[in-house]
């Protein structure tokens, strides 16, 4: 029988859960943001048109050798603003998804092998994969137990199709970079509302905080939705005593 976690456990869930998303908001409110806002600004003027592609390069490097992939879209929120800041991270975080997977898959994978063979999530996720494919690729995304880089070269010794993988990649991390994009968005147009003597009215920036707060509040029930159906198909928590069923007539094995 599975053992039941502890109230700390819990409560510690809840705090990790909590600052993942409150660490974002503290930077932005104890950080000099006009000054990095007017910095980024000039460094994009200075590049030009390739300020976008150093961002995709530049990203793409940071979350194949494990670095904070969060770290860049709150800077994408501050450089770019909220839209064009959005679509360079959600496009950058799926062009590294996609490398990792095809570098542990046909490059690496002995390796990560030997990195994830001790690990009793990716065994859950593996076995899940195996029964009900892609799907469980788009929900953990949404609500993952595998930190994102991490997670890039683990599914790629899964047995989830490349291409399924990507569209569920692409789908299943938009919560979050709305999430974090926006805040970077939001602590912009603060910064320039103070630089330009009262640019933005405090009704926008009351608008745009409630937006966030809504976008934080839809990305955590969606995630909750996600690991509550994870759970069902055993990923979250996974029953160590084996019970196999027969298969039905006609039921595939749900790999991608």
């Amino acid at each position: 029988m599975p053992k039941k976690p502890n109230l700390w456990q819990k409560v510690w869930k809840i705090l990790a859960g909590v600052l993942t998303i409150a660490f974002p908001f503290l930077m932005i409110t104890l950080l000099p943001v006009g000054k990095v806002v007017s910095k980024l600004d000039v460094l994009l003027d200075r590049l030009g048109p390739w300020a976008m592609v150093v961002f995709v390069v530049l990203y793409v490097i940071d979350a194949l050798i494990l670095g904070p992939a969060w770290l860049f879209a709150l800077a994408a929120g501050l450089a770019f603003g909220l839209v064009k800041g959005g679509l360079l991270v959600w496009a950058s975080a799926t062009i590294a998804a996609a490398i990792g997977f095809l570098a542990a898959r046909y490059f690496a994978r002995h390796r990560i092998e030997a990195l994830a063979r001790g690990n009793d999530k990716y065994q859950a996720v593996d076995r899940a994969i195996r029964r009900h494919g892609w799907k469980v690729v788009l929900l953990l995304r949404i609500s993952p137990l595998l930190p994102y880089t991490i997670s890039n070269y683990i599914y790629g010794l899964t047995a989830v199709d490349f291409v399924h993988y990507v569209i569920a990649t692409a789908v299943g991390i938009l919560p979050m970079v709305a999430v974090y994009v926006s805040i970077g968005a939001a602590g912009r147009e603060a910064a320039l509302a103070a630089v330009g003597g009262g640019h933005h009215s405090t009704v926008e920036l009351v608008v745009l905080g409630v937006g966030i707060v809504f976008t934080v509040a839809a990305a955590l029930l969606i995630a909750r939705a996600a690991k509550s159906e994870l759970a069902a198909m055993k990923v979250v928590k996974e029953d160590p005593s084996p019970q196999p069923s027969p298969r039905k007539r006609g039921e595939g094995d749900g790999q991608a």
